[in-house]
């Protein structure tokens, strides 16, 4: 059992709010996921200026200075900022973001990138949601979209490299409730094509396989709807690009899932208490989406 929310700002005038709504949304499905939470932020200038690769690693304690240092030795002649939100470091520069993930893989060899897009910060942690939620300062963040996670480890290890949001390839974020029965074999075919792992979660397959389908040219839709074809399992999936917020569920849709259309917003909860306090609730459309429909709003 896990906690998914997500929350996309159409609308101008709630973007400064977007941290703090979808941390009472996170909060709001603690319960549901106690071991780690995570959050992808897209839009806050404060992590990111505005048309930036992002890259967000997990560094512990690394001084943001000397990740500093060493990325601006590694990509002469461009600007690059690092901030440290607890024990991750959110680098950014005028690059493209797989020169930049390239260059903090080679600043950090042994830790983990979160992921990587441009004006995307993803922020991820061991322990309780609302612990976490305060010490990446959500209350403060700004931008347009989020999507947000608890996790009850049910397969695969308690670490912040399990943890969801799954970040890959640049841009796309995905969050899942649920569990795929056959996700070792699509990973054999997927590492069979070249493709690599960070993890042994059955998620991360889902999100490479996600990522395959859009660089062979499908667009979200259609790559969610090959999900529905491919995988075996119970799931309801969140998954955002830079411009779009799609949700869908597996063939019998016994994992919870809401979806609210608001005036400027659309949000997607697992329970319907994380979407009380969103602005403008009351005359929202309210409805559990249908299995193997895939619901699509763009920015």
């Amino acid at each position: 059992m896990c906690g998914i929310v997500g929350l996309q700002l159409r609308a101008e005038a709630h973007r400064q709010r977007l941290g703090e709504l979808i941390g009472a949304m996170l909060g709001q499905v603690r319960d549901r996921g106690p071991d780690s939470a995570g959050v992808a932020l897209y839009g806050d200038a404060s992590l990111c200026r505005p048309g930036w690769a992002a890259v967000s690693v997990l560094a512990g304690d690394a001084p943001a200075s000397d990740l500093a240092g060493a990325l601006r030795r590694l990509l002469p002649g461009l600007a690059v900022d690092v901030t440290a939100v607890a024990e991750v470091r959110v680098v950014t520069a005028a690059a493209s973001p797989a020169e930049l993930a390239a260059a903090v893989a080679a600043a950090l060899p042994a830790a983990p990138l979160l992921g990587s897009g441009t004006d995307l910060a993803v922020l991820k942690g061991v322990g309780d949601p609302l612990d976490l939620a305060r010490s990446f300062a959500l209350d403060g963040r700004a931008g347009f979209q989020a999507v947000g996670h608890t996790r009850m480890a049910t397969e695969s290890a308690v670490t912040v490299a399990h943890s969801h949001p799954f970040c890959v390839p640049p841009g796309l974020c995905l969050v899942h409730n649920g569990s795929f029965a056959n996700h070792e074999t699509i990973r054999r075919q997927l590492m069979a094509d070249g493709i690599t792992f960070d993890t042994d979660n059955d998620s991360e397959v889902a999100a490479r396989f996600i990522g395959a389908c859009l660089e062979r040219g499908d667009d979200l839709e259609k790559a969610l709807r090959r999900v529905c074809e491919t995988f075996d399992g119970f799931y309801t999936l969140l998954a955002t690009t830079p411009t779009e917020f799609a949700v869908v569920r597996d063939a019998i849709a016994c994992k919870p899932a809401l979806i609210a259309e608001g005036p400027g917003w659309v949000a997607m909860a697992s329970e319907y208490r994380a979407l009380s306090g969103l602005p403008g609730i009351a005359e929202a459309r309210v409805f559990e989406p249908a299995p193997e429909e895939v619901y699509l709003w763009s920015v």
